[in-house]
């Protein structure tokens, strides 16, 4: 695999959350940063060294709500 791409989205309490596409990987933080570790650990639990994917696309999804 050389690509894994999460989902990422803000938390109605607070936060983001990320899902894996494609893997049964899912994190969450309080921050952007934070979330960057989290899903870097998760992948390096979730994949043994050979089968780890060489990059990880984070695709952040951002609702915008306009009064009519």
């Amino acid at each position: 695999m050389n690509e894994l791409i999460f989902i990422v989205e803000s938390a109605p309490e607070g936060g983001y959350t990320a899902r894996a596409l494609g893997a049964s990987i899912y994190t969450e933080a309080d921050n952007v940063t934070e979330l960057r570790h989290q899903i870097r650990d998760a992948v390096h639990c979730h994949f043994e060294s050979e089968k780890r994917p060489k990059m990880i696309r984070l695709h952040f999804i951002h609702d915008e709500v306009l009064a009519a």
